[in-house]
């Protein structure tokens, strides 16, 4: 059974982030060009970006965060007062025109991967990629590419695996990387789970304490556990039909937060869709790793 957290109505609510030293849910609206916060104590409030926020990442100071936008990564301020100073830290060579940052998070040791696509999802353009940035970079070279919605990014653990799919309609695929922690380098790419003959798209994922693989089935209405084998588990259900990605947090690490998308048309069959949710799932999460600047 699912809880609405947030009659939020995001556009593309992506990115939740469960801040441990506050006990706080952090999450963006990719076009509404916002982010939120949410806790138990205090409440809901949100702050207003100057470009479309994709993936966020907190940082070990107060306030600051590190988030894919479109034009780049920038450090972002949350002031008090509701206002956000922005730093861009490195910008992006775009492959094509029209794109922006889509999924991202850290790595164990807190390097951001954050992956782009295109804006126009429709075109199919084979012009996403991933890219790696950690403390002292002032570049973004290509990490991988050849993809069209890059996704599902999550690391085991032990962070010597990383996952990551492509959500496209022609793709709905997703894979499994050897990760060495030292460089930050994947390498051995193979197919974890085939999502085609499976209900919904492979969105955002969250890895739980036993490397087992959440992943949001987008137009399905369904959170998808996997086992580390690639088997899968179980599947929880949303009243949503677009869940976009799921983080744990909680006292105990062991709420699913959801956040999900409101398509445009008739939604009286859906009516808390772009909603933000909570889910039961039985087990417990990590603590999501800050970024190390």
């Amino acid at each position: 059974m699912a809880d609405l957290i947030l009659d939020a109505r995001n556009g593309t609510g992506e990115s939740p982030v469960w801040h441990v030293g506050e006990q706080a849910l952090y999450w963006v609206d990719i076009p509404g060009k916002a982010i939120h916060r949410w806790s138990p104590a205090q409440g809901h409030r949100q702050w207003a970006t100057a470009e479309m926020p994709a993936c966020i990442a907190a940082t070990p100071q107060p306030g600051r965060w590190i988030a894919g936008m479109e034009s780049g990564l920038f450090a972002l301020q949350l002031q008090d007062d509701g206002q956000v100073q922005a730093e861009r830290l490195a910008a992006v060579q775009h492959a094509a025109p029209a794109m922006r940052f889509n999924d991202g998070r850290c790595d164990r040791q807190g390097r951001l991967w954050a992956g782009t696509m295109c804006l126009d999802m429709a075109a199919a353009i084979r012009a996403g990629a991933w890219y790696r940035f950690g403390a002292g970079d002032t570049a973004l070279p290509t990490q991988l590419g050849d993809f069209i919605v890059p996704n599902g990014l999550a690391f085991s653990p032990d962070g010597r695996t990383m996952y990551l799919s492509d959500s496209h309609p022609q793709v709905q695929s997703i894979w499994a990387f050897d990760y060495d922690t030292a460089s930050g380098t994947p390498s051995n790419r193979r197919l974890f789970v085939d999502m085609n003959p499976l209900p919904g798209r492979p969105d955002g994922a969250a890895i739980d304490v036993d490397g087992c693989y959440w992943i949001c089935g987008n137009d399905a209405g369904l959170v998808h556990r996997f086992t580390p084998e690639g088997r899968l588990d179980k599947s929880l259900a949303l009243p949503v039909k677009k869940p976009a990605m799921c983080a744990f947090g909680g006292p105990r690490l062991d709420t699913l937060y959801v956040t999900s998308i409101r398509p445009g048309g008739d939604l009286s069959d859906q009516p808390l869709a772009g909603g933000v949710f909570a889910l039961t799932p039985g087990t417990q999460g990590l603590a999501e790793p800050l970024f190390a600047d």
